[in-house]
């Protein structure tokens, strides 16, 4: 008999324990071959006080084991509490999000019966990274980093995940018509990496649009590659047009951890009704065994599901008058998988996994080395003057090549010459540049804050204006 593979697994909140119980009797049934050590993560450790959800002796079984199924867990609402789900995912690496997201029409209510669509998301950077910080009495920020490394770590797996599972296209989203910078990064990445593999179609849209399209015509994309945020939002829209969300799976995978859950929350409203889909928690658990090679019994295990799907067995959630013919609970749908393991679907092709759908590792990332230089300063104010009294303050203050260019408030320019119809908050950016974009030293933007300092203005965070390789490190200032 082959070892069993160790994993770590959590029962979870709400409607956690009874999915992951249904699901863990359903991988037995099906000879799965794994141990289980159990772990307690979510509402229970975050009313204990600890405010990431997770005690250290969790972390200590989750770096042994590196593979977690794990159930939904309840975030309590209000600040200092961080969502458990991202802490694990940047805490382990698991910078790949993979979320399939299939119509089973007719049996399960959808508009789109050709849908087949796989959406990998980056998982560590961008607004999840949570960095915000109240600046003035009225503006608050939240950082949106992207990183080339990042970027590049999700766009190949993409591709390399589109030729192990046979996808033949790619599609990009991304809203760099506006974000200039940041996701126009990622789009630049995706350009590049994809010429790497010219077997692979691959297109690009706007976020906006493709969502739209993602909600109307699913059928047209084959997979999506996007960044953190709006990838958490595009399969969540895709998983419902699919047909629910409470049968959707996820993985997230890293070079070296990869943890396995449904797409939905704890639902704590149902809680112990025996009511909750376990289709979520199954389809991430398959998803897992792929990940571990035991995909004979991930096929097996699949395959019985459609069968149960196609014979009418539906829970609640799914149950319609038109191609359901039993309404289950949780544990009742779970044993009725079971009763057809080694059953195939009749409608639905069978599925099959194979040995090439292994666990592989992107290429590591080669540090690029830039001329930078800095050639001016982003210094923004706390103030409730109106922009022309910010200006008399500070427009005649010259340190070295340093000069006062332009004010802007939320992005807006209202000096020189702005709009005055703008509405102004107490929060301005006053960009100092030097002309024919000659370099300044940081000692030059130490003595220009002091100069500000003594104006008695409040200046509450500076962004340096620099050039790599002779390009804009920055983008201009509307009206610049």
């Amino acid at each position: 008999m082959p070892a069993k593979t160790p994993i770590t697994i959590a029962y979870g909140d709400g409607i956690g324990p009874e999915i992951m119980t249904a699901t863990l009797s359903i991988l037995k049934a099906a000879g799965a071959e794994l141990e289980y050590e159990v772990i307690e993560i979510g509402e229970k450790v975050y009313k204990r006080g600890v405010s990431t959800g997770i005690e250290d002796s969790a972390w200590e079984s989750l770096r042994k084991n590196r593979v977690f199924l794990k159930a939904p867990i309840t975030t309590p609402q209000g600040g200092g509490v961080k969502s458990l789900n991202v802490t694990v995912r940047k805490t382990l690496g698991l910078y790949a999000n993979v979320r399939p997201c299939t119509s089973f029409a007719p049996y399960i209510h959808t508009k789109h019966p050709k849908m087949d669509l796989v959406i990998i998301r980056e998982n560590e950077e961008d607004l999840y990274a949570g960095i915000e910080h109240q600046q003035t009495n009225d503006v608050v920020q939240a950082l949106k980093l992207i990183s080339r490394p990042g970027s590049e770590k999700i766009v190949r797996y993409a591709f390399e995940y589109a030729r192990a599972h046979k996808r033949k296209k790619v599609t990009c989203m991304t809203k760099d018509n506006i974000m200039k910078l940041t996701d126009g990064l990622f789009h630049r990445v995706f350009n590049e990496i994809g010429e790497e593999y010219p077997d692979i179609q691959k297109d690009h849209y706007i976020l906006d649009i493709g969502c739209a399209f993602v909600a109307e015509k699913p059928e047209m994309f084959d997979m999506i590659v996007t960044l953190n945020l709006y990838g958490d939002v595009i399969s969540d829209i895709a998983a419902q047009v699919a047909g629910s969300v409470g049968i959707a799976g996820s993985a997230n995978i890293g070079d070296d951890f990869a943890m396995f859950e449904a797409i939905h929350g704890s639902a704590p409203t149902i809680a112990g009704q025996n009511i909750a889909n376990p289709s979520g928690l199954l389809q991430g658990a398959i998803q897992m065994l792929v990940h571990l090679g035991q995909t004979q019994v991930a096929s097996t295990i699949a395959n019985a599901w459609l069968r149960t799907i196609e014979d009418g067995v539906h829970t609640k959630d799914i149950y319609s008058y038109n191609h359901s013919h039993d309404l289950v609970g949780t544990q009742e749908f779970a044993n009725e998988v079971i009763a057809r393991l080694g059953k195939l679907p009749d409608h639905f092709k069978e599925v099959t996994f194979s040995a090439e759908t292994k666990p592989f590792k992107t290429v590591r990332y080669s540090p690029r080395n830039q001329q930078k230089e800095m050639i001016g300063v982003d210094i923004f104010l706390d103030s409730r003057l109106a922009p022309d009294e910010v200006a008399a303050k500070i427009s005649g203050i010259h340190i070295g090549e340093l000069q006062l260019r332009i004010i802007s408030n939320r992005g807006v320019k209202v000096w020189p010459n702005g709009a005055t119809e703008t509405f102004c908050t107490d929060h301005y950016r006053c960009r100092f540049r030097s002309p024919n974009n000659t370099a300044i030293s940081h000692n030059n933007i130490v003595e220009l804050l002091a100069q500000i300092e003594k104006t008695g203005l409040d200046f509450i965070k500076i962004e340096s204006l620099c050039t790599f390789d002779g390009t804009l490190g920055f983008s201009l200032a509307q009206g610049e």
